[in-house]
């Protein structure tokens, strides 16, 4: 059996540690109406997991101003984080206790996600999750976004192993194909996608909850 030192878990966020997909979408609403601009029909699928600027050109299509869409993007967050903080958020099932058993056998982890860090920090500490994931990559902290893998690359390297060495969890389309492309192990989490869409797309494990996971569950998928 392999050793703590010897693989790491990197969690994606939004969907795998907690769902606040109706919260985004809430956002989304919000910045429409107050920007006067019509949201496309599907445009929360289609960028689901994806940076809000490829969200902003690709689907949305508002402007192509870079300065108009960081702006945009700013305030979308901003409202996504008032309505968290009125509202609450929990983790999904069974993530705090994984987190907590595979530390206590000295195993690292680390955030890959496509959030942007102050989003992250804000639930950590709305989830009471603080101080059990401390590293993090984040939006800001990559120039190309999922599926390009290098979020998960950064990731890895913040666990201190190579991402062969690493389980990534994930729920997005996009999300896994850079999971698959950094070379790491994928659990697909059926938070956004069914279960046959999952191993479609490649993943070496799929489940419904973190409360079908454990460490030994996780090593097997290097046996």
């Amino acid at each position: 059996m392999k050793s703590a030192a010897e693989i790491g878990f990197i969690f994606d966020w939004d969907g795998v540690v907690v769902d606040s997909s109706k919260q985004h979408e809430e956002s989304w609403e919000l910045l429409a109406k107050q920007e006067n601009q019509v949201l496309p029909t599907g445009h929360f699928k289609k960028g689901f997991g994806k940076k809000n600027e490829w969200i902003m050109r690709n689907v949305l299509q508002w402007t192509d101003q870079t300065a108009e869409i960081s702006r945009l993007g700013e305030e979308k967050e901003r409202l996504y984080r008032d309505i968290v903080r009125k509202t609450g958020l929990d983790p999904l099932p069974g993530v705090k206790q994984f987190i907590e058993e595979f530390q206590s056998q000295g195993y690292r982890a680390a955030v890959g996600s496509s959030t942007p860090k102050a989003n992250i920090l804000a639930v950590l500490e709305i989830t009471g999750l603080n101080g059990l994931l401390a590293d993090i990559v984040a939006a800001e902290d990559v120039e190309i976004g999922k599926p390009n893998p290098a979020v998960f690359i950064k990731a890895a390297k913040l666990v201190g192993l190579p991402p062969e060495k690493c389980v990534v969890f994930e729920d997005s389309l996009g999300g896994i194909e850079a999971g698959l492309a950094s070379g790491a192990k994928v659990v697909g989490v059926t938070t956004t996608n069914p279960e046959e869409i999952l191993r479609d797309a490649g993943v070496g494990l799929v489940v419904d909850s973190f409360e079908e996971i454990s460490v030994e569950r996780m090593l097997a998928l290097f046996e």
